[in-house]
């Protein structure tokens, strides 16, 4: 149960390297044109020289990072962290993440854009996320209400899920990690052993785990990751 909690968020836990602060929040990507203006400077130039330029024109530059996180994000929200999308639909999401691979910072284990608060939207294992509690056995007892990731700077990720047990029993699991940079995309985080609150009760349990992934692209909504046995996950900053 420590491992399968563990791998929890933190496939996607994206490193703060030690010389990153946290605050700054500010991307180093460009924000594309928006469509409606691009379009619009488009038709005054095609009407000056007689020529015509079709929306589905592969040429056209449509903001394509923006309209890809708009893409991914729509396929995975409200499909329990995953659990209710089809094959093709995975299948789907795994090519958006790898279009947006194309768009990701350098080094974005350094990127500050990392700290904060996310909420765990997806993963192509959806049973990764929470452990057993999101087994098919566990999701007959337990209702996932959240699954939230906290980077904190300088090293520390705080992950929780919460969930309803029997439909009438509130609880939470919590997991510390530690953060370290292994390189410019990859990092490990070894968590202590997993907390499990209950009503008014609380204990621990289980021993130390660790795991290691790539961040595979970030800015100021969503945060992408794969783990290192190839799990994909889809983090959004909470607001």
């Amino acid at each position: 149960m420590a491992t399968a909690s563990s791998a929890l968020f933190s496939t996607v836990v994206n490193c703060p390297s030690h010389a990153v602060k946290t605050r700054s929040l500010r991307s180093s990507r460009l924000k594309p044109t928006s469509h409606l203006l691009h379009f619009r400077c488009l038709q005054r130039r095609s009407s000056r020289v007689g020529a015509s330029v079709s929306v589905s024109d592969p040429r056209v530059d449509t903001g394509r990072p923006d309209d890809l996180v708009a893409s991914i994000l729509s396929k995975v929200l409200h499909s329990d962290g995953g659990v209710s999308l089809e094959e093709e639909e995975h299948k789907q999401v795994a090519e958006v993440a790898q279009e947006l691979q194309k768009y990701c910072v350098s080094q974005p284990v350094k990127s500050p854009l990392i700290f904060g608060e996310w909420d765990v939207v997806y993963c192509s294992n959806p049973t990764s996320p929470g452990g057993g509690y999101r087994s098919a056995l566990g999701r007959v007892f337990f209702r996932t209400k959240e699954m939230i990731q906290a980077l904190e700077g300088p090293d520390t990720v705080r992950n929780k899920v919460s969930f309803s047990a029997l439909g009438f029993i509130d609880g939470e699991v919590l997991l510390k990690g530690k953060l370290k940079a292994l390189d410019d995309r990859w990092i490990q985080v070894i968590f202590e052993p997993p907390k499990l609150k209950v009503a008014e009760m609380e204990f621990q349990y289980g021993g130390e785990s660790e795991v290691k992934l790539q961040i595979t692209y970030i800015d100021e909504t969503i945060r992408l990751g794969k783990g290192s046995r190839g799990s994909l996950f889809v983090f959004r900053r909470r607001q």
